[in-house]
């Protein structure tokens, strides 16, 4: 089973960026392999002109592709989602979600941002073929504090909202891994000329 995490923030460090930690951390835990991409991973020039044969970007796509799925982490600007993530996610295929389990996340600065998830950032997932995207996580950034060693730390309510998304992740990657291996050895019906 494999997740693949896509941090849409340029900041560093940055609160998106302590949330995405916290779910690799998490998953890992759980024996779930992870896979983090960040903005800053990528040659701005090869994210801009969307160059699917620079290496990193080839290497993501690849990622998304066989990953079983994707946690999309972005800030909120403007009241939307980051053009950052904007551009991590034209570099994948057309429909290139689809059979995945998604789960959305977004921090802000207010909770008056909350829907930015389901009227903004949901239509872009649907798009790009996603049927099975979970309910949003929305972190409000006062649960994502700076320290004085320049760390961000996550509230216990927000770890645990966080938590109990990535549990229903893994249920559902799991049921579906079920599936799939039943579907496998069963002899299915005989076909009817």
């Amino acid at each position: 089973m494999s997740v693949v995490l896509i941090a849409g923030s340029p900041g560093t460090p940055s609160r998106t960026a302590a949330l995405v930690a916290h779910i690799e951390s998490t998953l890992q835990k759980q024996g779930i392999e992870a896979e983090v991409f960040n903005i800053n991973d990528f040659d701005a020039n090869e994210l801009l002109f969307a160059d699917i044969t620079a290496p990193r970007v080839a290497h993501y796509r690849k990622a998304v592709a066989q990953a079983q799925a994707v946690v999309l982490a972005t800030p909120v600007y403007q009241a939307s989602f980051s053009g950052a993530i904007k551009l991590l996610l034209d570099l994948v295929p057309e429909r290139g979600l689809k059979g995945k389990v998604v789960l959305p996340l977004a921090n802000g600065g207010t909770d008056s941002h909350l829907l930015i998830l389901d009227y903004a950032l949901k239509p872009v997932i649907s798009a790009l073929g996603a049927s099975n995207v979970l309910s949003s996580v929305y972190v409000n950034s006062r649960h994502v504090t700076l320290d004085a060693e320049k760390h961000y730390s996550i509230s216990e309510e927000a770890r645990g909202r966080i938590d109990r998304a990535v549990d229903e992740l893994k249920e559902l990657i799991d049921a579906d891994r079920e599936l799939a291996s039943a579907s496998a050895f069963s002899p299915g019906y005989p076909a009817f000329a």
